[in-house]
């Protein structure tokens, strides 16, 4: 008879001296980036819940613990496979890279407890305890801060350098500040899981089987709809409250054949906190969890709590919002997922601010809505916000300023507040307004005198928003010029030949030698947002080496904004010319392109970029 053993394990005791496998037809590893951040999310508040103010490190061992599921691992030569629980495992490893390089790079006494974690010794070489072969070079790059391209490598890859990406623009140690070593140690030893381990691979998965077929709980969906239907006494109308329910769930759930068990919690939790939070926790040790993030975690008991904020807890107030608002609000919200996938016009700032992966979108586009709004007036109150995210989150990028989860939670709290339910001609006045006291633009940071389009360069932080950038400017001049605005299928990394970030000059500083002053100033100028385009991925391959005199009559025949670093571009164009002309843009064609020429190209992109994120477009949503 086969032995399975249930342990209840922390951190620490799951990982320290294992080494963890999976089998090759295991799913790849897929969390997203709300996933990872509503683990962050949770067990940061969980910590904050205990922790104070000059609380000595040793005090963390009085801490609640922090409960993060259960993992199955069946034994096999001396190796526990993951038969469930990868997704987790994988993710805990992330976090404590990330935490173990912060704890190094502070100069920690933790990291040498830290790193057994991670990583096992073996005659002298790093071997990872999460032992998967082909996700080893990841997982190297990330724990010892190397340079790693994830590009046409396989999803589990992918999604890990991601994750890992999302975890660092959480920013979670400037968000800890002093508490970083009182975490790390609670993290290690208060956070855990129950692993049920069996030496035998079928009982494992019978398991598996069993925990995911039978007795699931009732979600916090399902007990938020238990709540509402409670005080219903009239039969008929119970039946109509619930059908309308299970209806809206089912579409959300099964948006276009696209199924997420998880899309119609997450529309609960936009719509309650764009509608219904005027509270958020303070940036501080101690401090509880208030609306906002208590809608985030138990959105089901802030509902019973809160009920005459949202106007429910009797039979003829719960109907209203179960057979009123929540259609409403539910079709808002599928308009949104549908411009976040689809480039619409009208709409096209939803799917902007979706492909630079902005977390609160979702929500605060909802908070303007009144469930009296025709659909027309949804749509543009959805696309004015939108519009107004996506100039706030450029004019951050580009300035080195990060726009995640955590970093601009605050900021998304404050903005739907202040936006809650207003008329469109309102709205627009306030955005507009907003952007207009912003200190924070394409010429740079006013408080710091600093910053701007202009010194924006490609590294580990830009890439993914230089590329919107580029195809954001390519898009523009090609719309203006006549043609048609291709930007989706610009940033379409599934095409068969995707485009790619061309660097005008080659990486031969050799050549360059009596041009630039040292390696370094060749390097951040060939970086520079000036010396970049975007081309198809076989153009930039074959012609990467060559010098510009070489490459620019294969620039003519590319996008406007490729060919316009050539002469003939300015011949026969009259629509390209008028362009130029409406605009008051100064583009010019090179003989060669040395830092003078640089110079010119990167204030073209200052000027393009404020003509493309103009505040003006919100008016445009009133007519």
């Amino acid at each position: 008879m086969s032995t399975i053993t249930p342990h209840y394990q922390s951190v620490t005791q799951l990982l320290q001296g294992r080494s963890f496998g999976i089998d090759e037809y295991q799913r790849e590893y897929k969390w997203e980036k709300k996933h990872i951040e509503e683990l962050i999310v949770d067990i940061h508040g969980k910590f904050n819940s205990c922790y104070k103010n000059g609380d000595e490190t040793k005090q963390v061992s009085n801490y609640d613990e922090y409960f993060l599921g259960s993992i199955i691992v069946t034994k096999r030569n001396g190796k526990s496979y993951l038969i469930d629980g990868q997704q987790r495992v994988t993710s805990i490893t992330l976090l404590l890279i990330y935490l173990y390089r912060a704890a190094k790079e502070q100069g920690l006494t933790v990291v040498e407890t830290m790193a057994k974690l991670i990583f096992s010794d073996s005659f002298g070489e790093q071997k990872f305890n999460l032992d998967i072969q082909e996700r080893l070079p990841v997982i190297d790059a990330l724990f010892n801060g190397k340079e790693f391209n994830p590009e046409d490598k396989d999803e589990s890859i992918q999604s890990m350098y991601s994750r890992y990406k999302d975890i660092e623009d959480y920013e979670l140690v400037k968000e800890l500040g002093e508490s970083l070593p009182h975490f790390i140690y609670w993290f290690m030893n208060k956070v855990c899981l129950i692993e049920i381990v069996s030496e035998n691979d079928n009982y494992a998965y019978s398991i598996f089987e069993t925990m995911n077929d039978r007795g699931k709980p009732l979600s916090p969906v399902d007990m938020l709809k238990a709540y509402l239907l409670a005080p219903f006494e009239d039969t008929e109308k119970k039946k109509i409250a619930n059908s309308e329910w299970k209806k809206q769930i089912l579409e959300l759930i099964s948006w276009k054949g696209h199924y997420d068990q998880e899309r119609d919690s997450n529309f609960i939790k936009a719509w309650l906190r764009s509608q219904y939070a005027n509270s958020i926790r303070e940036r501080k040790a101690g401090s509880i969890d208030k609306d906002w993030e208590l809608i985030g975690s138990v959105f089901h008991r802030w509902s019973r709590d809160n009920s005459s904020k949202i106007e429910i807890g009797n039979q003829e107030k719960n109907l209203m919002l179960m057979t009123e608002h929540l259609p409403f609000f539910a079709k808002a919200f599928r308009i949104i997922l549908d411009a976040s996938s689809n480039y619409e016009i009208g709409l096209e700032s939803v799917f902007y601010n979706a492909h630079n992966d902005f977390t609160w979108q979702n929500t605060v586009l909802m908070s303007s809505l009144q469930v009296n709004d025709d659909e027309k007036t949804v749509r543009r109150k959805i696309g004015v916000v939108a519009t107004y995210l996506d100039i706030w989150l450029m004019r951050r990028v580009v300035n080195y300023i990060r726009v995640g989860y955590s970093s601009t939670s605050y900021a998304m709290f404050k903005l739907c507040t202040d936006i809650r339910r207003k008329s469109l001609p309102d709205l627009i006045d306030i955005l507009t307004e907003k952007l207009n006291e912003d200190e924070i633009t394409f010429e740079g940071v006013e408080a710091k005198n600093r910053g701007g389009i202009e010194e924006l360069g490609l590294n580990q932080f830009s890439r993914r928003y230089i590329y919107h950038l580029l195809a954001r400017l390519t898009a523009f001049v090609e719309k203006e010029s006549g043609r048609v605005d291709e930007f989706q299928h610009y940033v379409n990394r599934k095409a068969k030949n995707p485009y790619d970030i061309e660097h005008i000059w080659a990486d031969k500083s050799s050549k360059n030698n009596l041009i630039f002053n040292s390696e370094q100033e060749f390097v951040d100028i060939r970086n520079n947002i000036g010396s970049l385009l975007l081309l198809p991925a076989d153009v930039n391959r074959s012609y990467q080496d060559k010098s510009f005199a070489d490459k620019a009559p294969h620039y003519a025949k590319q996008n406007f904004f490729a060919a316009s670093l050539t002469s003939v571009t300015y011949k026969h164009q009259p629509q390209f010319e008028a362009f130029m002309n409406r605009f008051s843009l100064n583009f010019k064609p090179f003989e060669k392109f040395g830092v003078e020429e640089q110079k010119s190209r990167k204030t073209l992109v200052r000027n393009l970029a404020n003509q493309i994120w103009s505040p003006e477009r919100l008016k445009s949503y009133l007519n």
